[in-house]
């Protein structure tokens, strides 16, 4: 049996290290490395796989550096619309919320969902409902608010109705990676000491999107997807592409029916399926053995691992 491990992401995208301060930069490897820490103190402690990017996941929307959660982007309206999944690699059950403006944390909310009803997915007001019933955390919809994001939301406007992909240039210039080149959803998978597979993804979506624009992060198979027969995915990029691509789903598939590696199945669909499509951005993966990867065919993610026992590894550029 494999060590039990968990990885993360943070978003894929393109670096600018000339306009990179190192302050800035520690502040999100630090980050990155404590969210890992308690993904890994979950496991060592015999923690579920579940359990493990679950808190995982919620961190990361608890930290407004990653646009998921708390620091989310806006609308055309200037309003907030998130979404989130969870699969569960042992039983393939999996729950997701889309388009939600008034639940903290939209990974508990999925969470709920795959515990709790026989439906895969809520959206809108139907998913704040259900996670109200359910005893989860709701806030005003300025909760969500930063300023960055909102100067970022009229320089966007500025430009002709322009779509952002999370950071601008104009407003967060001091971003690890190309604002304009980013792509804003954080994710988690993992295996547990019992062989068991997970994984989460959540997103605050993209900057002046149209309200009702849904991606492939809440989508089982697009944006996430586990199961123990093979591996746990969860992706960022350029959801359009992704979804068309069953991106997540690829991967399980060419491992399964076509007994690639790890390493084969996420270069053959980051590096080469992708692209064909348009698509851009990366995915972090488990199999069952717990081989490892992390995979972008942009400039840059933020990521991080860490077995237990290990200390974890972070990352922001292409090494």
């Amino acid at each position: 049996m494999s060590k039990p491990v968990i990885a993360i992401h943070g978003g894929a995208g393109a670096i600018t290290r000339a306009v990179m301060n190192a302050e800035k930069e520690q502040v999100y490897i630090q980050a990155l490395y404590d969210v890992v820490a308690a993904g890994q103190a979950i496991l060592a402690g015999g923690g579920s796989a579940l359990d493990a990017v679950t808190e995982a996941v919620r961190l990361l929307e608890e930290c407004p550096l990653f646009n998921a959660g708390v620091g989310s982007v806006f609308t055309h309206q200037g309003t907030h619309e998130l979404d989130a999944c969870i699969m569960d690699g042992r039983t393939c059950e999996a729950g997701a919320v889309a388009g939600v403006s008034r639940i903290r944390n939209p990974v508990l909310a999925a969470r709920a969902v795959l515990e709790n009803s026989q439906h895969l997915m809520f959206a809108g007001e139907g998913a704040e409902k259900f996670a109200a019933t359910h005893g989860l955390e709701m806030v005003d919809a300025d909760f969500f608010f930063t300023q960055a994001r909102f100067e970022q939301l009229h320089q966007a406007q500025a430009e002709q109705g322009r779509v952002l992909l999370d950071h601008d240039s104009g407003t967060l210039n001091d971003a690890p990676i190309d604002p304009n080149n980013k792509f804003g959803t954080v994710g988690a998978v993992a295996l547990d000491a019992l062989g068991n597979l997970a994984a989460a993804t959540s997103t605050g979506g993209m900057t002046n999107k149209l309200p009702g624009r849904i991606g492939d992060t809440p989508i089982v198979g697009a944006g996430c997807y586990a199961n123990n027969a093979t591996v746990a995915v969860s992706c960022t990029g350029t959801g359009e592409a992704f979804i068309r691509g069953v991106a997540a789903h690829d991967v399980s598939a060419l491992i399964d029916y076509a007994g690639l590696s790890l390493q084969q199945a996420t270069e053959r669909v980051v590096m080469e399926k992708l692209p064909a499509l348009g698509g851009i951005g990366g995915l972090i993966a488990i199999d069952r053995f717990g081989n490892l990867a992390l995979q972008f065919n942009s400039e840059g993610m933020y990521r991080g691992f860490g077995y237990v026992g290990d200390a974890p590894t972070v990352g922001i550029y292409r090494l």
